[in-house]
């Protein structure tokens, strides 16, 4: 297994993150989108943060490969390497809703070791790190931190929504919450904003990050198809989703299972 990231190189990630952070903040309302051939908006800042995150990072870490979303999606073959979404949310991000965020991490022995989501338009960055803990803006976050905020949501995507015509017969157990962005969506359960949060089709860049963050702070995760785990390197996955649901506590998870295993029926 790769060692974690030496002090200068952590250092050297949030000056990164910083420099990406601040362009995104100066082109927020003021640029246009293009549709991807699958249907998923872009933009050019999409492109320009997605550049200059793979080009950061391999300065940072040499020999480390990157897969991400606007660049190669194959799993690199180097012991370790970077997962990265330069901007979950783009759909909001181009409508002018304040709500995105920035998801890169790190894995090793095919798990994230190593963390980072920035959430530019709100001024806060958490950094994850295997077996250390969580830290929201370099304060710490616990289980017991999740667990003072009370919430009563559960957090849907888009697609997951489905769900509830494949139940007519149950009142869903929570008040329904779609933050159109993945990553966040699933931050929100760690943060204790959410009981659970249902993802139908995340790409591997959208949860990277959010796995990490939920593993570090004690939530369950339920993988309804294939394991992220089991990544093989040269595998591509431009067209590979990870249906998931996590949630706070194992009593919500199998509150909520009977919804996440729905997702799945034809």
């Amino acid at each position: 297994m790769s060692t974690l990231l030496r002090a200068d190189q952590l250092s050297s990630i949030h000056q990164l993150l910083d420099r990406v952070a601040e362009r995104q903040r100066q082109d927020f309302g003021h640029i246009g989108s293009d549709v991807k051939p699958d249907g998923t908006l872009i933009t050019a800042c999409d492109r320009w943060s997605d550049a200059a995150l793979v080009d950061g990072l391999n300065r940072i870490t040499p020999g480390e490969g990157v897969l991400s979303e606007e660049g190669s999606q194959v799993v690199p073959d180097s012991p370790a390497y970077w997962v990265v979404d330069p901007l979950d949310g783009t759909t909001n991000f181009a409508a002018g809703i304040p709500y995105w965020a920035i998801s890169v991490a790190r894995f090793s022995a095919g798990r994230p070791v190593e963390a980072f989501l920035d959430i530019p338009a709100m001024g806060q960055r958490i950094v994850a790190i295997r077996g250390c803990g969580v830290w929201r803006n370099g304060e710490p976050l616990t289980a017991l931190t999740r667990t003072t905020v009370t919430s009563a949501c559960v957090s849907l995507c888009s697609r997951s929504i489905r769900v509830l015509q494949r139940c007519p017969q149950k009142p869903f157990p929570g008040k329904l919450r779609l933050l159109g962005v993945a990553s966040l969506n699933l931050l929100s359960v760690g943060m204790g904003q959410t009981v659970a949060a249902l993802e139908a089709t995340p790409k591997i860049w959208d949860l990277a990050a959010a796995w990490l963050v939920l593993e570090e702070l004690g939530c369950p995760i339920r993988w309804l198809d294939a394991d992220p785990g089991q990544l093989v390197p040269g595998q591509g996955l431009a067209q590979a989703s990870f249906p998931m649901l996590a949630a706070g506590s194992w009593s919500q998870l199998a509150q909520l299972l009977p919804w996440g295993e729905a997702l799945l029926l034809p």
